[in-house]
């Protein structure tokens, strides 16, 4: 599992989400080109809150349009701050699907239409499960639905076993996969080549759906304090919610879709 560096000022050090060059090299790809007319989309998180922090934008987007939507909730978040009496588990398991439902209720989500499935799987031990993960997921996803989700490489066990079990069922089922880095662009600039640029497509945000993403972002007191007592740091941590405020989310999309539209301009 690959580290990211959360600690180091406003903007982080030179990571690869504000250092790398590709990134003004990545072709912009319309919100219609990746979602068809009428399809239904279905939004996987390892965690709650990784909906919003993966593709907020997106969600928020999504809000004003006539897409079906679902959201499958892998973990409830319980483990996020271990060892901590201030953030228990039971605490947590209760508390991360509340500031979730608040957090799409700021993005201008239909809470009452919302179809919200929980799997109540274990997090931080995802990685152990992956063909039950895949099985689960397969049964809410039916063809022609287009997936967003972790990336199966973002550096983090969780993000990666859904990434890894989400590509599974889709391929099982007929349904279209997106992959979202998360974790990964905190990593070291010089560890940019490791990137998919040639899969990257960049949809981009107006100023009014960043402001929402942030405002949401804004709803997970949990993640946003840690625990001073046993020395843990936030979850969301200065430079995340820094890298929160770019006007674009970047998505991957197939590799195969990659190679039909070519790589990114040199």
């Amino acid at each position: 599992m690959r580290t990211a560096s959360l600690s180091e000022g406003r903007r982080g050090p030179a990571q690869i989400w504000n250092s790398a060059p590709q990134l003004a090299q990545i072709p912009v790809i319309s919100l219609s080109s990746l979602i068809p007319p009428g399809a239904r989309v279905v939004v996987i998180a390892p965690h709650p809150g990784d909906e919003v922090l993966i593709c907020g934008g997106l969600l928020q987007m999504l809000s004003t349009r006539q897409h079906p939507l679902k959201l499958i909730s892998v973990t409830d978040g319980s483990a996020s701050h271990p060892g901590s009496r201030v953030w228990s588990a039971g605490r947590l398991s209760v508390i991360r699907p509340q500031e979730s439902a608040e957090a799409l209720r700021r993005l201008g989500m239909p809470l009452h239409s919302l179809k919200w499935i929980r799997g109540g799987f274990c997090d931080n031990a995802l990685a152990n499960h992956g063909q039950r993960i895949s099985q689960f997921i397969a049964r809410y996803l039916t063809p022609g639905d287009v997936v967003f989700t972790t990336w199966r490489h973002d550096g983090n066990d969780d993000h990666e076993a859904v990434g890894r079990a989400s590509a599974e069922a889709c391929n099982r089922v007929g349904a279209q996969l997106y992959e979202l880095p998360m974790w990964a662009w905190h990593w070291p600039a010089r560890e940019g080549s490791v990137m998919p640029w040639q899969r990257a497509r960049k949809l981009c945000l107006d100023t009014w759906s960043v402001a929402h993403k942030l405002h949401a972002l804004h709803a997970y007191a949990s993640q946003l304090t840690g625990d001073p007592a046993i020395g843990l740091a936030p979850m969301l941590a200065q430079v995340l919610l820094e890298r929160m405020r770019e006007p674009y989310e970047i998505v991957f999309i197939p590799a195969q879709a990659a190679k039909r539209t070519g790589p990114p301009h040199a």
